[in-house]
């Protein structure tokens, strides 16, 4: 058992994304068993459940702003967040912070890394692993939905802002583009794409994946069945890429699986990671001895309802392996 506490940030806010529903999933993962599951890793388990600032905002008062939807309640929502992940930072705690559409995001990464960099004068490695790069601007995304750009407010790619909008965010908050890097992404829009090559983003797409799988060679052991999903193979270029020191945040959405593992997703791409490879970067992620916090966003208990329990079961395993339970 590890000697640090764990600090849950339940973070029930949909209104970054078009469809509601994953505002009910933190209740949805916490009330499968996961909070005792938990409080068998940890010394001490604190659950902060206090609604985010803004989440009930009228959409009568909730206006777009410079093409994007609902701006006034998820930047002071994602404000809410961030305070509450920088604070739990400092106070020596793990946190994980539980979505809510992705657009939470915004909140845990720039609250992780304001926290870590003032306890630690360092900034934060970014795992995202997501089937998006979710890293759409104002200006380049076709939806509007804020679900779709947090990556973007959390970096800085993202200009925009506004009185009251997104004016929190200062450059201590904000993630250094060369310590992020991405895990199974199979649909990303050509303008993300020029987006990740004007700022050198690391990304591990499902196709370079598979390519690893197949360049393999003869393997005989248990572990070698990764390098031959190429799941092995990434992770082990991943950590040269950022290293072993530094101090982690693993950013999970839900849809990295294939929907066999997640068809409760919020958005489902077909040709996912398995769940076996998903514990894979989780377990490598958790042996490093360097997580400092993890959010997991976009289950959705409103989509395909048979496929509820798998979703929420296939999120409380990720969450478990990478805070450390070897069952």
């Amino acid at each position: 058992m590890t000697t640090k506490t764990l600090a849950i940030v339940s973070a029930g806010f949909s209104r970054g994304a078009p469809r509601a529903g994953s505002e009910l999933r933190p209740s949805a993962i916490l009330g499968s068993g996961l909070l005792d599951s938990l409080r068998s890793l940890f010394p001490d388990v604190y659950l902060d459940d206090e609604i985010p600032e803004g989440a009930d905002l009228p959409h009568s008062q909730d206006l777009d702003f410079a093409g994007m939807k609902n701006l006034q309640s998820v930047s002071a929502a994602t404000r809410h967040v961030s305070e509450k992940v920088e604070s739990y930072l400092k106070a020596g705690s793990v946190v994980l912070t539980l979505g809510g559409d992705h657009s939470n995001a915004i909140g845990s990464l720039t609250g992780s890394n304001k926290g870590i960099r003032e306890q630690m004068n360092t900034d934060i490695a970014v795992i995202c692993v997501d089937a998006h790069v979710s890293i759409n601007t104002p200006e380049t995304s076709p939806s509007g939905n804020i679900h779709g750009m947090p990556l973007a407010f959390a970096t800085g790619v993202a200009k925009v802002k506004g009185d009251g909008i997104f004016d929190w965010i200062q450059k201590e908050h904000l993630v250094n583009t060369r310590r992020l890097v991405y895990i199974g992404t199979r649909d990303v829009d050509e303008k993300e794409m020029k987006i990740l090559e004007d700022h050198g983003i690391k990304v591990f797409n499902m196709e370079e994946i598979r390519k690893f799988a197949i360049s393999g060679h003869s393997y005989h052991t248990f572990t070698d069945r990764y390098h031959r999903n190429g799941i092995e193979k990434v992770m082990e270029e991943l950590f040269d890429y950022i290293g072993t020191s530094v101090p982690v945040h693993l950013s999970c959405d839900i849809d990295v699986l294939d929907p066999e593992w997640a068809p409760s997703a919020g958005h489902l791409v077909p040709g996912g990671l398995s769940l076996a490879e998903g514990q894979y970067i989780a377990r490598r992620v958790h042996a490093t001895g360097r997580l400092a916090a993890m959010d997991l966003v976009e289950v959705n208990p409103t989509i395909d309802l048979p496929g509820v329990p798998k979703t929420v079961g296939s999120a409380c395993i990720l969450i478990k392996e990478a805070l450390g339970a070897t069952e």
